[in-house]
């Protein structure tokens, strides 16, 4: 067989992938002797995930022309993937396990929001 998947069918299975095990990692979260929500430790940009996601603390510095999904008014509040409470302003996200994001960042895993 020789079927081959499009840029955009691979990043997709990758990202429904990922967001499957953050979300399998994040129900194991509430276990007992697991880490409030505020104990943990802000995603470094440098982090290899962070990186590989492209992962900013600001939304408004997204390098558009790298990211060409990036549309204006994006950013990690208004994303499917966070979690957390609307007031915080750093929040866990599904996409990175054991870690808090910036509310205003953005990275490629963003997914709007229903609604």
């Amino acid at each position: 067989m020789t079927d081959k998947l499009s840029r955009r069918e691979l990043l997709g299975r990758a990202l429904v992938a990922v967001a499957a095990t953050a979300a399998a990692t994040a129900a194991n979260a509430d276990a007992p002797g697991s880490a409030a929500p505020a104990a943990l430790p802000h995603l470094d940009v440098a982090d290899p995930s962070a990186k590989a996601l492209g992962y900013v603390e600001d939304a408004t510095k997204v390098d558009a022309a790298k990211y060409k999904t990036y549309k204006a008014g994006q950013d990690c509040a208004n994303c499917l993937q966070l979690q957390g409470k609307a007031p915080d302003a750093w929040r866990p996200c599904l996409l990175y396990p054991k870690k808090l994001v910036n509310s205003k960042g953005w990275c490629s895993g963003y997914v709007k929001k229903p609604g």
